[in-house]
């Protein structure tokens, strides 16, 4: 076992303050210390639209790359950026359990969704969440914005724009939840596959045992299972990470539900089918089988009622 465990890890402090709370985990795991090693991806130095630059993948490349050179010894990313196709060379070690999956409006004077006033400027960088925003209020204006929390927050204090529409995840791992005004439900405003998720890669060839076993001890089965349901719809629907599209799983008792909705860019019409299955066991093969089922299910249904053309395959774009 090597003393030093090197986790790789984007530099904003969002993806500093989630990894450090998944290194301080593996740390107590595996009995070893942990360093930091900061990456800097293009997602983070280009101010274009991430529609543009490659969609949420371009936080992923750079990690993976300083991973493959041995740089450092495991990554940590935030799933909803990472692409759905595995990388040849590299294995999803851990997703530890999921923060909460909604979405935040962070609004001045402390108003909601309803009670935004008529041309009231919300930002936001996704592509889903303007689609949602045109669906459930027409009448505000949907401002395409990059930046860290902080930033985007500071764009609502300042006056420039009404409010701004973040991950709740991302604010309670910064400690800032009390921004949010709201907190929109995932029933009627679905998130991204796998927001709220962290996910742990490491290079595909067995490493240090300890390791290994401390990446066992932190992975969460129902969020593996969940999140890999969400983005086995994107993946079936050949879309990009950036694509309008929501999805929620989760498990109950005995079930694994899925809702999966694909929206126009416009907002103005958007198609959703939901499925269950009964997992025979909880063991991780179990739970995988039943979240290929219910995806398979939701990609079907959902092709079959025009999904290509609400949403079309990536390399369509």
């Amino acid at each position: 076992m090597t003393d030093v465990i090197r986790v790789g890890t984007r530099a904003s402090a969002l993806a500093m303050a989630q990894t450090t709370q998944v290194a301080e985990r593996i740390a107590k795991a595996a009995k070893a210390d942990i360093e930091l090693v900061p990456v800097t991806t293009e997602g983070d130095t280009s101010r274009a639209s991430l529609a543009s630059i490659g969609g949420m993948g371009v936080f992923a490349a750079a990690l993976r790359e300083a991973l493959l050179r041995g740089e450092c010894d495991v990554v940590v990313h935030s799933l909803k950026d990472l692409p759905t196709a595995e990388h040849p060379g590299l294995r999803l070690a851990a997703v530890p359990k999921r923060a909460d999956a909604r979405d935040a409006l962070c609004a001045r004077d402390g108003l909601t969704l309803a009670t935004l006033p008529e041309g009231a400027r919300v930002g936001t960088g996704s592509p889903r969440r303007i689609a949602q925003l045109r669906a459930a209020r027409p009448d505000v204006v949907a401002v395409d914005i990059r930046g860290n929390v902080d930033s985007r927050l500071g764009r609502v204090e300042s006056g420039e724009l009404d409010a701004v529409v973040l991950a709740a995840a991302g604010l309670g791992r910064l400690g800032r939840a009390d921004a949010a005004t709201e907190l929109l439900g995932l029933d009627v405003w679905p998130t991204a596959p796998g927001q709220g998720a962290l996910a742990i890669e490491v290079r595909r060839e067995r490493g240090d045992r300890d390791l290994e076993q401390a990446l066992d001890a932190i992975d969460h089965g129902p969020s593996r299972a969940t999140v890999l349901a969400e983005r086995l719809v994107l993946a079936g629907l050949e879309a990009g990470c950036s694509a309008p599209i929501g999805a929620t799983a989760f498990l109950d008792d005995e079930l694994l539900f899925l809702t999966a909705t694909v929206y126009s860019a416009d907002g103005t019409r958007r198609l959703t089918s939901s499925h269950a299955a009964t997992p025979d066991s909880r063991s991780p093969a179990d739970l995988a089988d039943a979240a290929r089922d219910v995806a398979e299910r939701a990609v079907a249904e959902l092709l079959g009622n025009g999904a290509a053309d609400l949403a079309p395959p990536e390399e369509s774009r």
